[in-house]
This record gives C-alpha cells, structure tokens and sequence, in this order.
C-alpha cells in the first residue's frame, strides 16, 4: 500500500509527555546558556573617564585595558572620555549610572579639588560614590616652553615672575583642576604672579606649550616625559617630595628651595552610590590583577608611577582626607573656578 501521502496518526499520551519533556529541558539549556554567556561578561564594563585622551590616567587605564578584560574573565572593557567643567560632567553621569557593576569612573585628583572651589556640586563627592582602589599615583613636574622662557630652574623662574609681573601666563587642563591649583601653587610659592590660561584638557594644553602660544604649566610627568626628552619642554622642578625616576636629573622645587610645593597626582575606580559589596569585591580584585600583570607593571615603573591598590575602606579615608587636604590648599593659593 502506498502511504506517502497517508496522514501521520495521533501520538499516544506517553509520546506526548516525551516531546514536552524534550522541549522543557531545550528551553532550560539555552537559557543556562544564555546565562553563563552573560556570567562571563557579554555586557562590557563601561569605564568613565572624567579626563580628556592623552592625560596621564588616560595613557594610564588604556595600558591595561586588555589585562583588565583579561582579569574580569573576558568582559569586554569600554574606555569613554568625558572630560568638562574639571571632570564633574564625566563623574555626574558615573554617579546617576545603575550600579550594577557595569559603569564605573576612574577619577582623579580633581575629584577631592572640586568640592572646595565650586561653589554647588550635582551630587555628592563622597556620599554619591561607592570607592573600589586607589589604584596609584603620578608626579607632577613643572615644565616651560624653552623658546618663550630662559629660566632653567625655579630660581631664575622666579626671578623672571618677580621682574615681570603678571607679564607671563601658565597653563591648565581647565578652571578648578588639580593642574590649576598646581600651577597656583608654584607660582605663587615663587613670590610671584601669572595669567591663568584654562584648557578643555590635558592634550590641548600641551599642545600649545609646545607651540609657545602658552609658556609654562604644570602637567603629569607621563604626559609631557616624551615633549622633555625631545626638548620641547624644559623642566623647572618636580612638585612633589620625591624626584621622579623618569627625570633623575630633575630636582624637586622642594630642594630648590620652595618646600611648600607639595603636590602629585592619583586616580582611583569608583562606582555609583549603592554598588553591592559583591560587586565591589569583583572590581577591585579585578584592577588588582590587572595592574599587577608584568607588562602593565614594567610600563607602570617606566614611566613613574606608582602603584597603590589599596582595599575599598582604605580608599574611601583616602578620598575623604584628600578633600579636607585640597581644601587647606585652595585656600591658600586662592583658586576659584571661574
């Protein structure tokens, strides 16, 4: 008999039982699958930076990018800059994110700064973040553009300050920065006075140093190492305690005579208000891994920096100090974000 075309007959409740257990379990494992996809980090870890491309942090965090992806199991990292109003607008949006570990910042000094020269934050410096590490630091140097100025050291810097008041400029990476204050401060530590000449960023302010259309400034030593080995800059003196090791020949303006010079940067991993311990934990562990891969360590000693990585309590007395210390400083070199 031919039964191509003969109707299939009915299954049997037995056989019916067997398909939607087949079907029950199809559905479990994708979805299982589905999950462990997303367990090993589908959604990228979104990574603000309140700091134009090119600053210190910025060569800083792409440099273990990959080692950091690597550490969070494969989670793809993304690095967005949002520089502006000395970094508020990148943390503002860092702070408003979800916090479900998946948006985070990397701030910097002018997260402690902006408090005690901006008259109204839009959120809490300290009460609207969740500090995960302080991942390490960076010496500041203060540099001149040798076309437009003599001086070889902060002696003769200031001799030229005092011989031509306000005649002189410097520059920053904007109003309100820890680049600002600093360039107040070692003017100021000098005896003498200069125009201010805010930038956007790090990247066009030394830029323009290098032009000559600004003549000194203060800057990472990471971010301006390669313009003073080529002699597009000329070092003046390092602003913090210790001489860095990138500048050996670099005496700080302590030695030279202005011990109230005092300053470095730092950059630390915060997550918005309410992240979940758990999360805090995974991040930190995290960074710790990352920035301890060989690679990213030996590009770390290479260009001077300094590793910190402290826990998230430890961070967050970090923060909080920090703030009270700017405030004095402010203060004291009369810094207003205009």
């Amino acid at each position: 008999m031919n039964t191509t075309n003969a109707h299939p007959l009915p299954a049997g409740p037995a056989t019916l039982r067997r398909r939607t257990l087949m079907a029950c379990s199809a559905a479990v494992i994708t979805l299982g699958l589905a999950g462990a996809a997303h367990a090993q980090g589908s959604t990228p870890l979104r990574v603000i930076l309140p700091v134009s491309a090119g600053s210190g942090v910025d060569v800083i965090l792409r440099s273990a990018q990959v080692a950091l992806s690597k550490a969070l199991g494969g989670q793809p990292v993304v690095i967005e800059n949002m520089p502006g109003a000395g970094g508020i607008t990148g943390t503002q949006a860092a702070v408003r994110a979800a916090p479900d570990g998946n948006t985070i910042a990397v701030v910097s000094n002018n997260h402690a700064v902006n408090p005690s020269v901006f008259r109204k934050l839009p959120y809490d410096s300290l009460g609207d973040i969740t500090p995960i590490t302080v991942i390490g630091g960076s010496p500041f140097v203060f540099v001149v553009n040798p076309a437009k100025v003599t001086a070889r050291n902060a002696r003769e810097l200031q001799v030229l300050l005092k011989g031509r008041p306000g005649e002189l400029n410097f520059a920053s990476s904007g109003n309100g920065t820890i680049i600002h204050l600093a360039g107040e401060l070692a003017v100021s530590e000098m005896g003498g006075s200069a125009r201010h000449i805010p930038y956007k960023g790090m990247g066009s302010m030394i830029t323009d140093l290098m032009s000559g259309q600004v003549e000194m400034g203060a800057a990472a030593v990471v971010a301006v190492q390669g313009q003073i080995k080529a002699g597009q800059l000329r070092p003046i003196g390092v602003m913090g305690k210790e001489r860095a090791s990138a500048l050996p020949d670099v005496p700080t303006l302590a030695e030279q005579g202005f011990p109230g010079v005092d300053i470095a940067g730092w950059f630390a991993a915060v997550g918005p208000k309410g992240l979940a311990p758990a999360q805090v934990r995974r991040l930190h562990d995290a960074f710790v891994t990352a920035f301890n891969d060989p690679e990213v360590k030996a590009g770390f000693a290479k260009r001077d920096d300094q590793l910190i990585l402290n826990s998230a309590e430890e961070a967050a007395r970090f923060l909080k100090s920090e703030q009270e210390r700017y405030a004095a400083l402010v203060k004291k070199a009369n810094v207003i974000a205009e």
